[in-house]
């Protein structure tokens, strides 16, 4: 059975993916949905149908964890594609965020997502395909999202790396590095109006159009996808410019 995964998808920029991967893919006999809001899932299956298979999980639960690898071998899935995007922000200076907060940043942005990339990668076959949602946040380093920015710097040397290593087995892995979108991020990582110069200013992407573009990407083997000109050329400057400086210019 071949099988898209998307984490995250109970709303946001995992919601848009399966819409996407959904008119995009139609040789997919179902996309799983992996969440842990079981009611928002299901709400998608009425939407798009059976070929949605609803999995509620904590993915920083390692019982729920092993649910998921269970469920794949039941059903002898072939994984053509991997998309990690759970994840949540949280705006502060590092001495104000809650212990929870900044340890909860890196159990599911680094942990849970090389835990599920773990978990799925012994059932991708050739020409499968994984996306790993990192952030333009990864380019340097963020004052105010000290461990966000650092947790999203991981996604992207993670996936170098992998792509690198899975190339010979027909693996592509694709970092996407979106800026800021409106979606339920913002609420949960307490950035509203007023809190924050930067992203008072930054425009904002959308989430259909970065879903449907890093897919597209992935599509043509790409290893970074970045949706916006002024994010391209923040990467580059992330590259060229000590991160000092660039701390300054651009701290959340």
């Amino acid at each position: 059975m071949n099988i898209a995964i998307v984490t995250g998808a109970s709303s946001g920029l995992g919601k848009e993916y399966v819409y996407a991967i959904n008119e995009r893919y139609s040789s997919l006999d179902e996309i799983w949905v992996v969440a842990r809001r079981e009611d928002r899932l299901n709400e998608l299956k009425a939407t798009l149908g059976e070929k949605i298979r609803v999995v509620a999980a904590d993915l920083t639960n390692e019982q729920d964890l092993l649910k998921i690898s269970e469920l794949l071998k039941e059903t002898s899935a072939d994984v053509r594609l991997l998309v990690n995007n759970a994840g949540f922000g949280k705006i502060g200076d590092f001495k104000d965020l809650p212990l929870g907060e900044n340890t909860g940043m890196i159990r599911l942005n680094c942990e849970a997502l090389t835990a599920v990339t773990s978990t799925v990668l012994p059932f991708m076959k050739k020409v499968g395909k994984i996306i790993n949602i990192s952030s333009i946040a990864s380019f340097a380093p963020n004052t105010r999202l000290a461990v966000y920015s650092s947790t999203k710097a991981f996604v992207m040397s993670l996936s170098r790396a992998m792509r690198v290593e899975l190339k010979p087995y027909g693996i592509n892995v694709l970092a996407v590095c979106p800026g800021p979108m409106d979606t339920e991020f913002l609420p949960v990582a307490n950035i509203a109006k007023g809190t924050s110069r930067t992203f008072d200013t930054l425009p904002r992407v959308k989430p259909e159009k970065v879903a449907i573009g890093s897919l597209k990407a992935s599509d043509k083997n790409r290893a970074v996808y970045t949706n916006h000109i002024l994010y391209k050329v923040y990467r580059i400057l992330g590259k060229l410019l000590p991160h000092s400086i660039v701390m300054k210019i651009c701290g959340a």
